[in-house]
């Protein structure tokens, strides 16, 4: 299954038709099954997609949105995504969505595991996933440095615990088989940095955690890519 890289030279360019397909793609779940189910991740990169999708009119009772990972922090922290997606996400029309936290009042994420793996549960398919891109190849929360990548990478539960040595914060992420369990995933990445690991990334012997969504047969990959002009 060949990856689609759409490239643009503005990221406004990007957001205009990036917006679009999500929400034909959202409206068709809902029309198509009674409910979509959107998977986002944190960061800075998608806040202008985050506000643009926002203000659109969308059968948004009809639609829950997870994270694909959350930092072991408060939601009422800075650095928390849950934050980020109610700050910039679930405003305006998007307020009516269903948001389902990854966090829990344990203080540790490992503890929380199984209570997170519960509240996922019964969750059907995903319908759209929307993952950012580190520049040393992390995914999610899956970074190549922590010791609970293996099993991230290979256990049937929907989350895994995760400790970077690299970043800061223990994390809770979607795992690598959870995530694939979805009917289209997309990438969202800006800048020649993150251009040059993606074309690492892509090659066949490459072993990054994000060339396993890159390389897989099981899910269509799309990659949005904002690249300014030289």
């Amino acid at each position: 299954m060949t990856v689609a890289v759409k490239k643009f030279h503005h990221d406004s360019d990007l957001i205009d038709q990036f917006s679009r397909q999500l929400c034909r793609e959202l409206e068709h779940a809902v029309a198509e099954r009674g409910h979509a189910y959107l998977v986002v991740s944190g960061g800075r990169t998608p806040v202008p997609l985050f506000e643009r999708l926002s203000k659109q009119v969308l059968p948004w009772p009809q639609i829950t949105i997870v994270l694909a990972d959350e930092r072991w922090l408060p939601a009422t922290d800075a650095q928390s995504n849950e934050r980020l997606v109610r700050q910039h996400l679930l405003q305006h029309q998007a307020a009516a969505a269903n948001f389902i936290s990854l966090l829990t009042d344990a203080s540790d994420a490992h503890q929380a595991v199984t209570a997170v793996n519960q509240r996922l549960a019964d969750l059907p398919r995903f319908d759209v996933v929307i993952l950012g891109m580190g520049e040393d190849g992390h995914t999610a929360s899956l970074f190549p440095c922590s010791a609970e990548l293996a099993h991230a990478l290979s256990t049937a539960d929907s989350v895994a615990a995760v400790t970077p040595t690299t970043a800061p914060h223990q994390r809770m992420s979607l795992s690598l088989a959870r995530l694939l369990d979805s009917r289209h995933i997309y990438f969202h990445l800006s800048g020649t940095n993150k251009a040059a690991v993606l074309e690492q990334a892509m090659q066949p012997e490459a072993d990054f955690p994000v060339s396993r969504f890159l390389q897989q047969q099981q899910v269509p990959v799309e990659v949005m890519l904002a690249v300014p002009e030289e």
